[in-house]
């Protein structure tokens, strides 16, 4: 018998068909976050401090915490949490997916000019937000439920947790939050008034919708809250209608004297209605405006993270979309924790982070290889290593239409004259990986090979694409998609393998150091960019909106030590890097980042012999 059909035992609470309040317990080692890239850093505090992964107290606040941007689920991130930030952070503002029919497409800006496209969301962002109402409203109570039982035991016993929502769902959140928070810890409903008086909302009739709610709870009483006050408004300043001798003005209340000067000093405590914070619809050419479709403005989150935060408290924002509240946080002395399932909302959030003067040091994570594990165990089960590699491989060879090749060590499936490598899932495609393919090819006489590959080693392009002309072999070097493990997608047929972009770039030598150039950036299969998108491309540097370097790559972390980006503002793009100058002489391995209009990343690894 269900929870629900056992009506007689039930407490009070909210109740959806097959609610589960076991939520599941996903153990990833905190380890698992793997920092991906570093951002405003030295290279002498990363030698200094390497491995160890959280290389600071989290309850300290000192010069080596880095803010964190996560890119990944946020029920596999906050389990992996939870080993290091149990109880410790002190601020959680969410903004979920609430929104049945949203349109979670972005605008893209292309090239130097200011033309914009709109970029469709990835296929697995497409079927996790829109899958949140899948089943109605039951799933997206399910999946509220799940996230918030995690952040109520990430947040510090001093902490608070806003939760933004509109008409479809603020009822059933409030109640389920009292379950979760308990009703007693129930501390505000905020409407945030953003009344538009034209455009087509105005049309209905009915009354005029033109709030959101923000939920305000806390985990315990002893909570963080600075009282924020505001100017009084002119009529009730006005209304000071009496003058003293000395020219104060003053008016009586309750038989005593009031002040103008002493009232207008201290003003006025913010209510729980906000009508003074404009929306971008209210606003649409607001310079902080990304046209990202989730975006709230900063005076926003700046009203709630000065009130229910203090300087070097820790903030979290688990669907994080274009960076808001990093933003915020970033101004104003907090330390932060942000992520999101997109890989377009992360870098948005880079950029966005990058254009603060004086951004503290922060790092890029993902989950990595320890999701694909976690995912091949459920997809597979707990079987003998040969026999669960052999469901993974067949698994991947049906993705790709292929069928299977037995017989081969390097060599997994065919389809049509092309022969193909399946990488493995818990390590990147390497060049022995690639050689050996390339061998066993030529061995059996086929002339084209596809390598599939979810992670592959740094810099690998230049050197497998000449192992193959030797070898006398197309090579073709093609992404497994992340939304191949999300049942979903697999079912829903939205699986494509994107082929690998990559770069070219040349080295120039002065007396003021060593600069490198982009000559060019190439995506191999053109047929897979949209139409709209190829119409406005006028040359090759259009696709590339960041590039960055790192002049002393190790093999480890890529640390940022040199960008240029495209802003809203700035369009254009340097393609030559300042000039670096090596203090000592030696060998230096180069690394070189650039990221697409669509958010991907590809690498370049060159070798600088500084004598």
């Amino acid at each position: 018998m269900s929870e629900i059909e056992n009506k007689q035992q039930l407490p009070l609470g909210l109740y959806w068909k097959d609610k589960r309040t076991t939520v599941d317990r996903i153990v990833l080692p905190f380890q698992s976050l793997e920092v991906v890239e570093t951002i405003n850093e030295s290279r002498a505090t990363r030698e200094k401090e390497k491995g160890t992964f959280f290389r600071s107290d989290p309850n300290s606040v000192d010069t080596n915490w880095r803010n964190k941007l996560i890119w990944g689920d946020n029920k596999y991130v906050m389990n992996a949490l939870l080993e290091q930030f149990a109880g410790r952070i002190d601020l959680i503002y969410i903004d979920p997916p609430f929104a049945t029919g949203a349109d979670f497409s972005t605008s893209v800006e292309i090239g130097d000019n200011d033309v914009e496209v709109t970029k469709e969301a990835s296929a697995i962002e497409e079927l996790a937000y829109r899958d949140t109402w899948g089943k109605g409203l039951d799933s997206f109570l399910q999946m509220m439920y799940d996230r918030l039982v995690l952040m109520r035991e990430l947040l510090s016993e001093k902490g608070s947790i806003y939760i933004h929502l509109d008409w479809r769902t603020t009822a059933y959140i409030r109640v389920m939050c009292d379950e979760i928070f308990g009703s007693e810890n129930f501390q505000r409903e905020i409407i945030w008034d953003f009344t538009v008086l034209s455009g087509y909302k105005t049309i209905a009739n009915n009354w005029i919708r033109g709030h959101d709610t923000v939920l305000f709870y806390s985990k315990t009483k002893n909570v963080v809250f600075n009282k924020l006050m505001q100017p009084h408004t002119k009529e009730y300043l006005d209304s000071f209608k009496g003058v003293e001798s000395d020219g104060r003005r003053f008016m009586v209340a309750h038989k005593k004297k009031r002040y103008l000067d002493e009232v207008e000093a201290k003003g006025k405590p913010f209510g729980d209605v906000w009508d003074d914070i404009k929306s971008f619809q209210q606003q649409p050419t607001a310079a902080e405006r990304l046209s990202y479709p989730t975006q709230k403005p900063e005076a926003l989150l700046e009203r709630i993270i000065k009130a229910s935060s203090n300087e070097g408290d820790l903030v979290a924002d688990f669907f994080g979309g274009s960076g808001t509240t990093a933003a915020v946080a970033e101004k104003l002395g907090r330390r932060w924790i942000t992520s999101d399932l997109g890989r377009f909302a992360i870098h948005t959030t880079r950029k966005r982070m990058l254009e603060i003067e004086g951004c503290k040091p922060f790092e890029i994570l993902n989950i990595g290889k320890y999701e694909r594990q976690y995912w091949q165990t459920i997809q597979f089960g707990n079987k003998k290593a040969e026999q669960t590699l052999a469901e993974y491989i067949a698994f991947v060879l049906k993705l790709y239409k292929a069928e299977a090749l037995p017989g081969s060590a390097y060599i997994h499936g065919k389809k049509g004259n092309k022969l193909v490598h399946i990488g493995g899932v818990d390590a990147p495609v390497t060049f022995g990986d690639i050689q050996h393919a390339l061998e066993e090819t030529r061995r059996m006489k086929l002339k084209e090979l596809v390598v599939l590959g979810w992670e592959w080693e740094m810099g690998l392009h230049d050197v497998v694409e000449q192992e193959a002309e030797k070898a006398d072999v197309k090579l073709h070097l093609l992404s497994i998609p992340r939304e191949a493990m999300d049942k979903r997608a697999v079912d829903a047929g939205d699986i494509q393998f994107f082929e690998l972009a990559y770069l070219e770039t040349e080295v120039k030598k002065s007396v003021h150091g060593y600069q490198i150039k982009l000559t060019d950036f190439v995506i191999p299969n053109l047929d897979l960019i949209p139409t709209e998108v190829k119409k406005l491309i006028k040359k090759w540097s259009d696709y590339i909106d960041y590039w960055s370097v790192d002049w002393d790559y190790k093999d480890d972390t890529f640390h940022n030590q040199w960008q240029s980006y495209r802003t809203k503002k700035d369009r254009s793009l340097e393609l030559i890097t300042d000039p670096k100058l090596y203090n000592m002489k030696g060998d230096y391995k180069v690394m070189v980042k650039v990221i697409d209009i669509f958010g991907n990343d590809t690498t370049h690894i060159l070798e600088i012999q500084h004598r």
